[in-house]
C-alpha cells in the first residue's frame, strides 16, 4: 500500500478510538517473532458497549457495524503497540471473530465481513486475511461481537 494508513483512515472518514484498557488479567498486545497478537476487542459506539444476541434481539447490520468497530479497536491497539507507527503493519494474518448468537443463527460469516471489509478498505491487499467466524452462547459484558487478531509487523 503506497498511501499511509492514517491518510486512508481520514479519506474514509474514520477516526480510531483510544485503545481500550484490558478488563481482566491479560495484556492487550504481545509482539513476538514479527507477529503482533491482539487480545479480543469489544465494540463501542459513542462510548457505549454494543450488546445483544444476533438472531434474537440484534440483526445482521447491527452486528456488522459492531464487527467494524472491533476492527477499528484492533487498529487502535496496533497503533499503541507500534508506538503510533501503523506503517509497521505488513499484513493482517488472521482475525478470530466471535459472535454472540442465537442458537438458530448461522450467518456468523456475514457478521465477520464487517471487520474483514474494513481491514481491506483501510490496508488494501495487506488487509486480506485468514479468518474464523464462530457463534458463541455469550461474550464478556454481553457484547454482540468480540474479535482478536494476528498481524505481521516490521
Amino acid at each position: 500500500m503506497t498511501q499511509s494508513i492514517d491518510d486512508r483512515l481520514a479519506e474514509l472518514g474514520l477516526t480510531l478510538p483510544e485503545a481500550a484498557a484490558p478488563v481482566a488479567a491479560y495484556v492487550p498486545t504481545v509482539i513476538h517473532g514479527g507477529l503482533l497478537h491482539i487480545s479480543g476487542q469489544l465494540p463501542f459506539q459513542d462510548g457505549a458497549l454494543m450488546t445483544g444476541r444476533v438472531g434474537a434481539d440484534r440483526d445482521i447490520p447491527f452486528a456488522q457495524e459492531a464487527a467494524k468497530r472491533c476492527a477499528m479497536m484492533l487498529l487502535a491497539q496496533a497503533r499503541r503497540a507500534l508506538e503510533g507507527d501503523l506503517s509497521r503493519i505488513e499484513r493482517i494474518v488472521k482475525l478470530g471473530v466471535f459472535v454472540n448468537s442465537d442458537p438458530g443463527f448461522t450467518d456468523q460469516a456475514k457478521v465477520a465481513n464487517g471487520a474483514s471489509e474494513l481491514m481491506i478498505d483501510v490496508l488494501g491487499e495487506p488487509g486480506r486475511h485468514a479468518r474464523s467466524a464462530v457463534g458463541v452462547a455469550v461474550l464478556p459484558l454481553g457484547a454482540v461481537v468480540e474479535i482478536d487478531a494476528i498481524i505481521a509487523v516490521r
